[in-house]
């Protein structure tokens, strides 16, 4: 139990023995004031009791602080302060028993139940086989391969899936630009679809399969040729694709075809399901979805008067097989330009008999990537949008993913070419990896390590209590990342373990031969410092490194 969490339960116990209240879960909180003369840690609890007890806070807060110092055996003093906070310094040795919790637990500290074993499906990337993957894409995949990574060392069950859009125009339209690149390489004449792919994919592609397959497509029927070319197409495409996101360090658990969802006959049961509960009517000779009833802003059609489904049909069939696999919660990360397809699959999901909030969509802004201050579309190589695999080929994937991560997802993103290429404290990955090798080096110089000890009551510098409550809070940090789906939160808390750690490093002689007691101590503090800082670098999938090459601040 960490600090902040015994320090709630004897304020919520001392509330229930004081006052006959039960605090909700949310009632009592307890933060780490910005300001170290403001206390080890504080609470705001009096003041939110004063309405319930129509009496002013600094009574009810003197009330408290009397029972905690009884209770509290930990606390050493408190202050009431302002108008009812009340600030709490703790004993020394009480705030380093989190390092021999953190040692103890080592790759598993951070790790907590908050989630409560809750099954989450998440679905994220899911791009058209159709062409690479590019910056865009490379945002919400290491996003949502991170969101699953935090989400499960707090205690949920998260599924990463990949769902393949590969049923619909696009296929056919990547089926007829093969064809015309396979004939061209023929010298024969050819076309391709004003919407097709003009990209060199697609001629890297149709050469793979002419010299797999010769000219055997030039004799076939044209339909019969662009289908075979599609499905060809598809494959090769998606195995770039599966190639690439594992180079980045994405690894999904599931794909979901949506043609397989289409020739199981789950979209025609998902239809008849939704006709069965009176949720559809027909009109103009469309089968229409009664959206209105459940929040959307108009009706949808499922089923056009020529036959054919809209792309909404097979995705609600979707997302029905997904609740009918036992998730209970389905998170979706979509790009920003689907903002207006939310309301409509929540009305469907809500219509057919799912809790509306159990479907929860996070939307992936614009990434600009910019270089020397100017912003960079293309590829230098294609001249085309630039791909994942170049991107991590020039700046490597623990920039790739931490530059990503570090900004909220519906925030636009600046991607900085330039800094990330930089191997200074001025890039936030390299500051905090640095920080790691640092630790590491002056682990290795300890002639004889260190020994875990039962009280550690020599750290009394305040550089010393700054990086002890910070880690303290990682557990916290952790559980409501995976909570609010927030990898960013990660990030900080990385950057603030880094500075607290380099501030500590520069302040407080670590290897001291002429204090061997206090250096031991000091060599505990900054492994349990190690062990937080490679967990969280792992729920971002950022590699810690034990040694890096001297950068410019050396």
């Amino acid at each position: 139990m960490t600090i902040e969490e015994k320090l709630i339960t004897s304020l919520t116990a001392i509330v229930k023995d004081l006052y006959d209240i039960e605090a909700a879960e949310d009632m009592i909180m307890v933060e780490i004031p910005k300001d170290n003369h403001n206390g080890d840690y504080s609470t705001n609890i009096a003041m939110r009791l004063t309405k319930v007890l129509k009496r002013r806070p600094q009574e009810i807060a003197e009330e408290i602080k009397t029972k905690l110092l009884e209770d509290v055996e930990d606390i050493q003093n408190i202050e009431i302060a302002g108008p009812g906070f009340i600030n709490f310094w703790l004993k020394k040795d009480a705030m380093a028993d989190i390092i021999n919790t953190v040692i103890k637990a080592q790759d598993k500290y951070g790790y907590s139940d908050s989630g409560k074993g809750v099954k989450v499906l998440e679905e994220y990337v899911s791009a058209n086989p159709t062409g690479p993957l590019h910056c865009g894409h490379a945002r919400g995949a290491c996003w949502g391969d991170s969101v699953a990574r935090i989400m499960n060392a707090a205690g949920y069950q998260t599924t990463r899936e990949y769902y393949i859009n590969d049923a619909g125009a696009q296929m056919m339209n990547l089926g007829k630009s093969l064809l015309g690149r396979y004939r061209e390489l023929f010298g024969l004449d050819f076309t391709l679809p004003e919407d097709g792919y003009h990209g060199p994919d697609v001629i890297e592609i149709a050469k793979e399969i002419k010299e797999k397959d010769g000219d055997k497509y030039l004799n076939m029927p044209e339909e019969e040729a662009v289908l075979e070319l599609k499905e060809l197409g598809k494959e090769l495409e998606l195995a770039r694709i599966r190639r690439d996101l594992e180079y980045y360090g994405c690894a999904f658990d599931s794909w979901i075809s949506e043609q397989w969802i289409v020739s199981q006959g789950l979209v025609e049961k998902a239809v008849e399901k939704m006709d069965s509960m009176g949720l559809l009517y027909e009109k103009d000779g469309a089968i229409w979805f009664k959206a209105t009833e459940y929040g959307d802003d108009k009706d949808r059609v499922l089923k056009k008067s020529d036959g054919y489904y809209t792309y909404m049909t097979p995705d609600i069939a979707n997302h029905i097989y997904k609740y009918d696999r036992g998730y209970e919660i389905l998170v979706n990360i979509w790009g920003a330009d689907h903002h207006g397809y939310i309301p409509r699959m929540k009305a469907a999901m809500e219509a057919l008999g799912y809790p509306r909030d159990n479907l929860q969509v996070d939307l992936c802004q614009m990434v600009r990537m910019v270089e020397n201050g100017q912003e960079v579309k293309m590829s230098k190589r294609t001249g085309n949008a630039i791909t994942l695999r170049e991107l991590i080929d020039d700046i490597g994937v623990d920039c790739a993913r931490y530059f990503f991560l570090s900004k909220a997802l519906d925030t636009h993103l600046d991607f900085d070419l330039t800094l990330a290429r930089t191997r200074s404290n001025d890039n936030p990955v390299y500051y905090a990896q640095y920080a790691y090798a640092r630790i590491c080096s002056v682990l290795k110089q300890a002639e004889n390590g260190y020994q875990v000890q039962d009280t550690y009551n020599l750290l009394s510098d305040p550089k010393e209590i700054d990086l002890l409550k910070h880690i303290t809070t990682f557990t916290d940090v952790v559980a409501d990342a995976a909570l609010t789906r927030s990898p960013n939160k990660i990030c900080n808390y990385i950057q603030k373990l880094a500075t607290y750690f380099h501030s500590f490093y520069g302040a407080c002689k670590i290897n001291d031969r002429s204090n061997p007691e206090l250096s031991n101590e000091r060599l505990a503090l900054s492994d349990a410092t190690r062990i937080t800082l490679k967990n969280a670098l792992t729920l971002l999938g950022v590699s810690a490194p034990e040694v890096m090459a001297k950068d410019d601040n050396e």
